[in-house]
């Protein structure tokens, strides 16, 4: 493949940290607009020097995306997956500004690797549909007293609607023929692709195989509409809740405490 990830001397993190984006951005076209909002939001609700949870940060897109925009920001990324996290690590080598730590949000004492009690904002994006909503209500329990008084959380990920079905079954069929076109042009790795090039890295071969050892190939959750997470984050205390940005398929819900 024409897209070269790996240095001439060990792994070029910049160069992951721009694959995984392009990869992503495959699936998802409007996902730069998604994060526009969400630090727009942020910025209207705690300020321009916030202190954030990236939670399950990945490779930490948000975190990239928040220091470039607020360079007096601070970031705690969160996750589990070992391969994501080695590139966050590499990327964000050096810059005090960022904290990462592994945690499984699916053990009730996750909270405890955090370096703070709470923050002003809590973000996360494409990575909560993986949690039936069962444990995504009781997730949604223990953020709550993360976030101050006045703080955000928000989570932009797949919500579609269900009282829509012909609608969403036509938009998923336009962009996914529209994904097949930009495919054939630019030879975009898809997900199993790029796990394929992870795997072949020698500083990832073994984080991508503890990886797929938590994870299995992938483990969809569900995908409640935005009336769902919206309500969930009331019952869970913050005080308002509603989508600030939709697209066809996806949005971003934000709960205000």
């Amino acid at each position: 493949m024409a897209d070269t990830v790996t240095g001439p001397f060990g792994t070029d993190w910049q160069a992951w940290q721009d694959s995984w984006d392009r990869q992503q951005e495959w699936y998802m076209p409007d996902r730069e607009e998604r994060f526009r909002v969400m630090l727009d939001m942020v910025e209207a609700l705690v300020g321009p020097a916030p202190r954030v949870l990236d939670l399950a940060c990945g490779t930490g897109s948000i975190t990239d995306r928040l220091l470039k925009r607020f360079p007096l920001a601070s970031s705690t990324g969160l996750d589990l997956d070992p391969a994501l996290l080695t590139i966050a690590r590499g990327h964000f080598a050096g810059d005090d500004r960022v904290t990462f730590v592994t945690a499984d949000l699916k053990d009730p004492g996750w909270r405890s690797a955090l370096p703070h009690e709470t923050y002003d904002a809590v973000l996360t994006a494409t990575a909560l549909h993986w949690l039936p909503s069962a444990d995504l209500a009781v997730l949604y329990g223990q953020l709550a007293p993360l976030v101050r008084p006045g703080g955000v959380f928000m989570n932009a990920d797949h919500m579609p609607d269900p009282a829509t079905p012909r609608i969403d079954a036509a938009e998923h069929a336009h962009r996914h023929g529209v994904m097949d076109a930009t495919r054939a042009r630019l030879g975009v790795p898809d997900w199993r692709e790029w796990w394929a090039l992870a795997a072949a890295d020698p500083a990832l071969a073994e984080p991508t195989k503890a990886r797929f050892a938590i994870y299995g190939e992938h483990a969809d959750g569900d995908t409640p509409d935005e009336a769902w997470h919206a309500r969930t984050l009331r019952e869970a205390g913050f005080a308002e809740a509603r989508a600030v940005w939709r697209s066809p398929s996806d949005a971003l819900v934000l709960g205000l405490k």
